[in-house]
């Protein structure tokens, strides 16, 4: 099977739910992982990407989500939401870490039982509920014992997320938090790779071994026997994309429906962009998130979001939410070279940024700088209009 590359990007626009308009489970479920990241210049990435795809959601959706334990909080290939109905898929990773696999920090099997212990008797607890014992302070990432105890037995599957208040984490047992329905039967290896496989085909539409396998360590042989075993039965399609030499693959059902007019505010740590390779490969389109990057050598700002219309990426702007005074900010916005704005996108994009902006607590849109300079005044002038 061949595909052009517009083709492959209808699948993937398609398979991502950026134009379903899905609730907050659907997508979940679509995407099989949301990451949760720390960095609110404009909004927390896992808020992000729901909004991105249901302009309707609100954060308290994500926590109803979690109290009624449809998702659960766990380590795909970066902390994530993941739907609770994979959660038997978390437990290869948890069992290497409780038979002595490396987190963050060394094991202290001492404080691990002590912190354990706790919980199991006082009920759920933060970080904050164990005193410190250093005797000097640490740095940001050096965490106090009872710290690196908690998400030491929270990797291992000793503890789950039960919530998060004000964005802390409220570790509880296991046993207490995971339903009692849940099949929590640990899957074989083969199994595990044809989880990924078709996790991966359903919500990225097409993808290559590299791909599906994507921060995943010494799964390579196990999920190439298991992609080859597919493709046999006829469960996965094999296909050439033009002008790529990888080999690609996709489910038999794939949808090849040519995405919407719409615009697309996208988070750094979004689905659809994370694999940049991927990105530039597909939709030439050559993108990072520049905050780890010293501020030196940025060459878009600090947290710079892409923007997507239609199946291309056109433009990308650096924002700036001052949620005190109500004031979202447009540092810069850059336009692809081989894009021209017209009038119609200018609307889209101005109707998508007070989207944005009031999600992110503001009601005040202020475009500082254009890159071409030209086009700040046609924005302005959409934005006000």
């Amino acid at each position: 099977m061949k595909l052009t590359k517009a083709e492959a990007r209808h699948l993937i626009i398609d398979s991502q739910g950026l134009n379903h308009d899905s609730t907050p489970l659907e997508i979940v479920n679509q995407l099989g992982y949301v990451q949760i990241d720390t960095l609110s210049v404009a909004e927390r990435a896992h808020h992000h990407v729901f909004h991105s795809r249901n302009l309707a959601y609100a954060k308290t959706n994500l926590e109803d989500l979690m109290r009624t334990k449809q998702v659960f909080e766990y380590w795909s290939h970066a902390a994530a939401y993941l739907p609770i109905k994979d959660y038997r898929f978390s437990l290869i990773k948890k069992a290497s870490y409780a038979k002595g696999a490396k987190h963050w920090f060394a094991k202290n099997e001492k404080m691990n039982r002590y912190v354990l212990d706790r919980v199991r008797v006082e009920g759920p607890l933060q970080s904050k509920d164990f005193k410190e014992t250093r005797d000097t302070p640490g740095l940001w990432y050096d965490y106090k014992p009872a710290k690196v105890a908690l998400e030491q037995l929270f990797m291992e599957g000793k503890l789950m997320i039960k919530e998060r208040i004000n964005f802390q984490k409220v570790y509880d047992l296991t046993e207490r938090v995971l339903p009692n329905d849940i099949d929590s039967s640990t899957p074989t290896p083969d199994e595990f790779c044809e989880y990924l496989i078709k996790t991966a085909l359903q919500s990225q539409g097409v993808a290559t071994l590299s791909e599906i396998g994507y921060l995943r360590k010494g799964i390579k042989p196990t999920l190439t026997k298991v992609i080859n075993k597919l493709v046999r039965s006829g469960e996965l399609v094999s296909l050439k994309i033009e002008g790529l030499d990888q080999e690609y693959y996709s489910l038999p059902n794939a949808n090849f429906n040519e995405p919407s007019d719409e615009v697309h505010i996208l988070s750094p740590f979004d689905n659809l962009v994370i694999q940049r390779k991927r990105l530039l490969d597909l939709f030439e389109f050559e993108y990072q998130i520049e905050c780890y990057v010293p501020e030196a050598k940025r060459k878009y700002g600090y947290y710079a979001l892409p923007i997507l219309y239609k199946d291309s990426f056109v433009a990308r702007f650096d924002p700036k939410a001052d949620r005190k005074i109500g004031i979202f900010s447009i540092k810069k916005l850059w336009f692809e070279s081989d894009f021209i704005p017209d009038d119609e996108f200018y609307f889209k994009l101005s109707e998508k940024l007070k989207r944005f902006a009031l999600f992110c607590g503001c009601d005040t849109i202020v475009v500082e700088k254009c890159s071409p300079n030209g086009y700040k005044k046609e924005l302005k002038k959409a934005l006000k209009n």
